[in-house]
C-alpha cells in the first residue's frame, strides 16, 4: 500500500487513527497498541500477503533471540548470550543475502567462471532491508545491556509500525519503545494532528508534483537505445532531472513517514536534512538517510575497528562500510561502485581536512564564496555517483557518463534554430539536431526551479517548527480553539483531495526506496 495512493489516504487512515484513539479514549491502551501492530501487519501484506509470515518469522526468531540474550546477560553468561547473538546474525543476515542477493551472486559466479547455474526468480520482499537492520540493532543493543525488558506486542509495535516499515528510517529500540509506553501517546492531540498532517501534506506535494513531475525526463536518458549516442545536453539533462526526482521522492516520503507517526503523538528520528546544501561529502551522509548512516557506523564501521588503529586501517574500515552500503541498496554491481564511489569521496574528505588542520586553517571558519563553491564541488560529486545508482547496468552508465563528457559532441534541440535569441551558437559553430531524449524548455524549466527550491528554501523541519509554535499557541487559546482547529482541518484536508487527484491524474507511482 502507497501512502500516496487512494486506499491509504481515504481508508486505511482514516480507520486506522479514529479506532486507535477511540480505543485510547477507554483507557484500552494496550488494545489500541495491538490494534496498531495489527494494522501495521495488514499494510505490509496488502502488497504480497505471502511474505506476511517472512515478517512474522522474523519478529518470532528475534523477539526470541532477544529474549535469551536478557536471560544469558541476567545469569552473567556472557558467552551464551554472544552466541545466540551469532546465531541471530546468521539468520538475519541469511534471510536478507538469498532474498536480495541470490540470484545476483548465481549471475556473477555465472559471468565470472562460465557456469550456468540458475534460480528461480526470487521476490524481494519490501521493506525487508529496513526491518531485519532495525532488528540487527535490537539484538546488538540487548547484547551491549541497552535494553532491558522486551514485550512481545510493543516490540511488534516497533518492528511493523507502518509509517518506518517499508522504507525508513531505520529505528532504534530506545527511541520507540518509551513512546508506546506512554500514556500521553495514547490521548488525541489537535496540535500533533495537524503538525503531523502538516508534514504529510509537504511530504505528498514533493512526491506527486515535484519527484513525479520532473521522472519523464529520466528514463529517456538512462533507458535509451544502446545505439543512441547522448549528447552533453541530454546527458546532463538526465543526470540533473534523476538527481532532483530522487530528491524530492526520498524527502517526500521522509516527510511523510514524520507526518504520519506524528499524527500518533510518535515522533521518529530525522532522516533527511536538506543534503544538496552540503559543504562536503561528510556532511552529505549527516544529512542524506540519516539513520542508515548511523546504522552503518554504529554496527559496522565502529565493530571493523573505526579509526582505534591508525590512519591507513581507519580509511580501509571506511571504504569497506561504503561498499557494503552500496550493496545494500541494490544487489548489483553498480550499486558497489556507487558505494566505493562515495567511499572514496569521503578518504578524500578527511585528508584534506587533516591537510588543512596541518597547515593551521580553521576548519570551522569559512568565506561565503568559500561555502558555496564546496557545495557546488560536493553537489557535482553526487550527482555523477548517481549515475551507477540509476544505470541499470555499467554499459548503460558509461553511455551516460560520456555524454556527459562531451565524447558524443554537444548539440542543441533544433526547435531552436530559429531562435535570434542564440546568435552565441552560430559563432561557436554548435549544430542543431533533433535530440530524443531531451525535453527542451520544459525539462530546463523544471531543473531550474527544482534547484532554485533545493537551495535557497527552508526545509520541511524549519518551516514546521514554525508552524508548531503557531499551533500550540493557537490551540493553547481556549475560545478559538475548536474552531480554528477545524477550519485547519478541512483546509488539509481539501489539499489532500487535490494532491490526490493530480497523483491519479499520471498514475500513482511508487518510492524509488520502495525498492530498497
Amino acid at each position: 500500500m502507497l501512502f500516496n495512493s487512494y486506499e491509504f489516504l481515504f481508508f486505511f487512515l482514516p480507520v486506522t487513527l479514529g479506532v486507535f484513539f477511540a480505543l485510547s479514549g477507554y483507557r484500552c491502551l494496550r488494545t489500541a497498541a495491538a490494534w496498531l501492530a495489527l494494522v501495521s501487519i495488514f499494510f505490509y501484506g496488502y502488497w504480497s500477503p505471502r511474505y506476511v509470515l517472512l515478517l512474522l518469522a522474523s519478529i518470532a526468531v528475534n523477539f526470541a533471540a532477544g529474549h535469551l540474550i536478557l536471560r544469558c546477560r541476567g545469569a552473567s553468561r556472557m558467552r551464551a548470550a554472544k552466541r545466540v547473538l551469532v546465531l541471530a546474525l546468521v539468520a538475519n543476515l541469511g534471510a536478507l543475502g538469498y532474498f536480495k542477493y541470490a540470484n545476483f551472486f548465481v549471475e556473477s559466479l555465472n559471468a565470472a567462471a562460465g557456469t550456468q547455474w540458475h534460480l528461480a526468480p526470487i521476490v524481494l520482499p519490501i521493506g525487508i532491508s529496513f526491518f531485519t537492520f532495525t532488528q540487527i540493532a535490537f539484538l546488538v543493543d540487548t547484547y551491549q545491556g541497552k535494553v532491558r525488558e522486551s514485550r512481545i506486542v510493543p516490540y511488534i509495535l516497533f518492528v511493523t509500525y507502518f509509517p518506518h516499515l517499508i522504507a525508513g528510517p531505520v529505528l532504534h529500540h530506545a527511541e520507540m519503545m518509551p513512546q508506546f509506553a506512554r500514556a500521553e501517546t495514547y490521548r488525541f492531540r489537535l496540535d500533533n494532528f495537524l503538525l503531523g498532517m502538516g508534514f504529510f501534506l509537504i511530504g505528498l506535494f514533493k512526491k506527486v508534483v515535484l519527484a513525479d513531475g520532473i521522472q519523464p525526463f529520466v528514463a529517456p536518458v538512462f533507458d535509451s537505445d544502446p545505439a543512441y549516442a547522448l549528447t552533453l545536453i541530454e546527458a546532463w539533462g538526465g543526470v540533473l532531472a534523476y538527481t532532483l526526482q530522487l530528491y524530492f521522492d526520498f524527502s517526500g516520503y521522509s516527510d511523510m513517514a514524520i507526518g504520519l507517526s506524528k499524527m500518533f503523538n510518535v515522533d521518529l528520528p530525522l532522516n533527511f536534512n536538506s543534503p544538496y546544501k552540503a559543504t562536503s561529502i561528510v556532511e552529505f551522509w549527516r544529512r542524506w538517510h540519516m539513520t542508515l548512516s548511523r546504522f552503518l557506523r554504529d554496527y559496522l564501521y565502529i565493530a571493523l575497528g573505526g579509526n582505534r588503529h591508525g590512519t591507513l586501517r581507519r580509511y580501509a574500515n571506511l571504504m569497506l562500510t561504503m561498499l557494503l552500503g552500496g550493496l545494500w541498496h541494490g544487489a548489483g554491481w553498480t550499486f558497489f561502485v556507487w558505494g566505493g564511489l562515495h567511499g572514496a569521496y569521503l578518504v578524500v574528505n578527511h585528508l584534506w581536512q587533516a591537510l588543512r588542520v596541518r597547515l593551521g586553517h580553521d576548519l570551522a571558519r569559512s568565506t561565503p564564496a568559500g561555502r558555496l563553491c564546496a557545495a557546488a564541488l560536493t553537489f557535482l560529486c553526487v550527482a555523477l555517483a548517481w549515475v551507477f545508482f540509476r544505470a541499470t547496468s555499467f554499459d548503460a552508465a558509461l553511455r551516460v557518463l560520456q555524454g556527459m563528457a562531451g565524447v558524443n559532441g554537444v548539440a542543441l534541440p533544433v526547435e531552436w534554430q530559429e531562435w535570434q535569441a542564440l546568435p552565441w551558437a552560430a559563432a561557436l559553430a554548435v549544430p542543431f539536431a533533433p535530440l530524443e531524449a531531451f525535453g527542451g524548455l520544459r525539462q530546463l524549466g523544471w531543473i531550474a526551479v527544482l534547484l532554485l527550491v533545493v537551495w535557497t528554501c527552508p526545509n520541511s523541519q524549519t518551516l514546521m517548527g514554525r508552524l508548531d509554535g503557531l499551533l500550540r499557541a493557537r490551540v493553547a487559546a481556549p475560545v478559538r480553539r475548536e474552531r480554528w482547529g477545524w477550519f485547519s482541518l478541512g483546509g488539509m484536508t481539501a489539499c489532500v483531495f487535490l494532491l490526490a487527484a493530480i497523483s491519479a491524474s499520471h498514475g500513482i507511482s511508487e518510492f524509488i526506496y520502495f525498492n530498497f
